[in-house]
């Protein structure tokens, strides 16, 4: 995603910092790419080793198939699970910490995404896949077969373990099949599977655990993993490359010092305010502990030959800014995924699926708005499309605490159809641009280091968030009719369930707290959109430099002539 160091900055007259300057600085300014300029990466560099894995459209099918079965386990993961979690803790028991279902995955799939990026460029994206799908299938085996919480939980990270491959594996190769101008076509394809996978998922999860075994819910990924293993083994075929001149060598402490650093960083996060309080000593031992690990991991990678995050991923600008925005898209999209449905419950009153339905109409018009987002960055370019795109989004945030209350359904469910538009119209140039800045050998290290960045972002989110709306309904209950109310999120959406819990008075007053926390999140939300525009608006280069992989035409530049100086940006 990113580019190669010493190359020409575009825009603002700075320069993509960096050490090698390996590709030379040759350019060739884009016609129809929006001002993003593009550049031919010729050889003698390892960011040009390898052309794309397939080129031809009918080679592709069986391999976007596989990719697309692949997200598709990993997508509809979570809101599979969520749905049995009644029938699992009935079954197995462990109440107080059936959320390690979730957050023990969530840590395995986040913590490992560097490493199976930094993988996949020294050993190719195949084997990487395939170990990630095999990996994700025992896991599944094994949770089926869980005689305990305990286990249960222990297989979810063996699960996670191999997520963390799917994820960031699977954008990888979509980045290698298709050239710049076609890239949105793919990147639409995996959105739309997330899309379907959030309606789709709690349909199925319900089904299989109210009428048959919450295990089937496990088991059910091993035909759908095994036709993505076979269709990967068969077709995808990965150029030859280089024999390199020296044995590669895999960073083992380094990758042990990123997974002990992000597991105690996400573990403080994700537990915190939930299984002991924010200033408890549990929670500053973790976060303390996960700064001293932070710092060793610094010394760990400066002194490897083959650092899991190079320092590159952050002194490039263009990685840097893109890093820095979409982190700050999973902060807000907390907001929406997490505490929309608790709105739709509690403060109008719907049942689950009525619920679900209000937060559903964003993952509609995102891959809409995501096919369509080339037409609108081959005109002015990646960083104005995304800025155009959160822009909107802070404005539909900001839109939310204006909502009447009770209100109808409808008013937020169209605010979410807006908001998928608008994130639609962010992520996906700036996930296409800056895959387009790197070539093929530091591709899987960038992909993996934005999608790591949205999900340490969402980890913060939920652990902000959740103290906001917290302590707003806290304070809003203080003065209520009725003493002896609950006083965190959770515990006021489970007694409003029950009619009969509060008196008419209370019960309004609940609701107005609960509409009043929420109103809270999204205007912190706003905020985390702001921050994305910053880092947009002050790191991100004018234009993005572009490479050319070798074997695609230089579409990017308008003419296949020889490639010339970099224009700067006006």
């Amino acid at each position: 995603m990113s580019g190669t160091d010493g190359r020409s900055g575009a825009g603002s007259g700075g320069t993509d910092a960096g050490g090698s300057g390996r590709d030379g600085g040759d350019s060739a300014r884009t016609a129809r790419g929006g001002g993003d300029s593009a550049r031919t990466a010729r050889g003698g560099g390892d960011a040009a080793a390898a052309p794309p894995a397939v080129t031809t459209p009918r080679g592709r099918r069986p391999v976007v198939a596989a990719l697309m079965l692949g997200m598709a386990l990993a997508a509809i993961d979570g809101t599979i699970v969520s749905t049995a979690v009644p029938q699992i803790v009935g079954d197995l028991g462990g109440l107080t910490v059936f959320s390690w279902l979730f957050s023990g995955y969530l840590l395995a799939v986040t913590v490992t995404l560097p490493l199976y990026g930094k993988l996949s460029d020294t050993f190719g994206r195949k084997p990487v896949l395939v170990a990630g799908i095999i990996l994700f299938l025992v896991g599944s085996v094994l949770c089926a077969a869980a005689w305990n919480m305990a286990a249960l939980i222990a297989f979810r990270i063996v699960q996670g373990l191999g997520g963390g491959a799917l994820q960031g594996t699977v954008q990888t190769i979509a980045a290698d099949l298709y050239p710049l101008k076609e890239r949105p076509r793919i990147q639409a394809k995996l959105s739309t599977v997330w899309a379907t996978s959030a309606v789709a998922g709690p349909v199925v999860g319900g089904l299989l655990a109210g009428y048959a075994d919450w295990r089937w819910i496990f088991l059910i990924n091993l035909p759908v993993g095994a036709v993505a293993l076979w269709l990967v083994v068969r077709h995808l075929h990965e150029p030859s490359r280089p024999r390199p001149a020296t044995r590669p060598r895999v960073d083992w402490a380094g990758a042990l010092a990123v997974f002990a650093t992000g597991s105690l960083l996400l573990t403080a996060l994700v537990q915190g305010g939930v299984a002991w309080p924010w200033l408890s000593a549990s929670s500053l031992g973790l976060l303390g502990a996960s700064a001293v690990l932070a710092a060793l991991t610094v010394v760990i990678e400066r002194r490897a030959a083959e650092p899991i995050i190079p320092g590159w991923v952050w002194r490039r600008r263009t990685i840097a800014s893109v890093n820095l925005a979409l982190g700050a898209m999973g902060l807000l999209m907390v907001a929406p995924t997490v505490f929309l449905p608790t709105y739709a419950q509690s403060v109008l009153g719907l049942g689950p699926i009525a619920a679900g339905f209000v937060l559903s109409v964003m993952t509609l018009s995102w891959p809409v708005s995501a096919a369509l987002s080339d037409r609108v960055y081959n005109r002015i370019g990646f960083r104005r499309t995304a800025m155009i795109g959160m822009s909107a989004a802070l404005l539909i945030l900001l839109a939310f605490p204006l909502l009447p209350y009770p209100g109808e359904p409808w008013h937020p469910a169209l605010l979410m159809l807006l908001l998928g538009a608008a994130l639609g119209l962010f992520q996906l140039p700036l996930i296409v641009g800056v895959q387009s800045t790197v070539g093929w050998a530091e591709r899987g290290t960038t992909t993996a280091s934005v999608l790591f960045c949205r999900q340490v972002g969402q980890s913060i989110g939920a652990a902000l968030f959740g103290a906001v709306a917290n302590g707003v309904l806290a304070a809003r209950l203080l003065d209520a009719p009725v003493d002896g109310l609950p006083g965190d999120l959770d515990a006021v959406t489970r007694a409003l369930e029950d009619p009969g819990a509060f008196s008419a008075a209370a019960t309004d007053h609940v609701r107005r707290a609960v509409d009043a926390a929420v109103d809270y999140v999204y205007i912190g939300a706003a905020g985390a959109a702001a921050l994305a525009l910053l880092a947009l608006i002050t790191l991100a280069p004018r234009r993005f430099p572009i490479i050319t992989e070798p074997t695609e035409p230089t579409e990017a530049a308008g003419t296949a002539g020889a490639p010339g100086r970099q224009d700067a940006a006006s």
